[in-house]
């Protein structure tokens, strides 16, 4: 299997990756300019940057890069520091450069009318690919959404059976009623999804937070990971506007924006 090939599998099913390539070589090394090493999320590794400590250091790296999704540019002096000495006379100096290998994040939309047709647009330009899931044909069809990855008319039990989120994936309850909202909300929850964001107003959200730890027993901590009322606030009145609103909080999670910036963010426990 070639690495690229792997690389293609790995974001297509979903799973992260970073790739290490040697980009600059001064005297001996054990290995060549251009060589390359790929860390899998789950640790294991294909290809090599010629082995040793080397390539021990650059896979621990590479594992923070995959988390930290942010590049990093590794320099090895193999003259001076012994703890790099493979054994073979190799004297020179390398340097690493550790770039992260993201799938495409996928954004699953329950809910198929005016805001969600909006939205879908919207993360598409941004580099999103859209899932739509709604109950009824006449509003979850190829017509209305050309640009979704997948269009799914069916029952929301029967049809989030056959979803598979991971921790790239972002889901967005944007459904016709609170009922629906809910029970996917208390679906999204158990997942691993990087992104669990609910339409409607402050009174909605707090009923259904309250139900479902009174009532269903979810922890409030997962509660508070909820983004809701969904999107930044901008002022949105219009679908177009919520979409984009929706889409800058997904970005801002994305890039680490509200990592950085805590006053910028809000959950459904915070609605009040």
């Amino acid at each position: 299997m070639e690495l690229y090939e792997e690389i293609l599998r790995l974001k297509r099913a979903g799973i992260k990756s970073a790739l290490a390539t040697i980009v600059n070589v001064r005297g001996s090394i054990p290995s060549y300019e251009s060589a390359k090493l790929l860390v899998r999320e789950d640790g294991s590794i294909f290809g090599t940057v010629g082995g040793g400590c080397v390539e021990a250091e650059v896979w621990s790296v590479a594992r923070e890069v995959m988390e930290q999704e942010k590049p990093r540019r590794l320099t090895f002096n193999l003259n001076n520091d012994p703890a790099y000495d493979t054994g073979l006379l190799c004297g020179g100096t390398l340097e690493v450069f550790v770039e992260p290998i993201l799938p495409t994040p996928t954004v699953f939309i329950f809910g198929a009318g005016h805001v969600s047709q909006a939205l879908s647009k919207v993360a598409v330009m941004a580099g999103f690919e859209t899932i739509i899931i709604d109950d009824r044909e006449t509003y979850a069809n190829r017509e209305r959404f050309p640009e979704a990855r997948e269009i799914h008319a069916g029952d929301f039990e029967e049809v989030r059976a056959r979803l598979i989120p991971n921790s790239t994936s972002y889901l967005i309850a944007v459904t016709r009623g609170h009922k629906d909202d809910m029970r996917v909300l208390r679906w999204a929850l158990g997942t691993d999804a990087r992104y669990v964001g609910m339409i409607g107003s402050k009174r909605k959200v707090l009923e259904i937070a309250k139900f479902l730890e009174e009532k269903e027993g979810i922890p409030a901590e997962k509660l508070a990971a909820v983004h809701a009322p969904i999107g930044l606030e901008i002022g949105a009145i219009s679908p177009e506007e919520i979409a984009i609103s929706i889409v800058a909080e997904m970005i801002a999670v994305r890039r680490h924006a509200l990592e950085e910036s805590p006053a910028k963010t809000k959950s459904i426990l915070a609605a009040s």
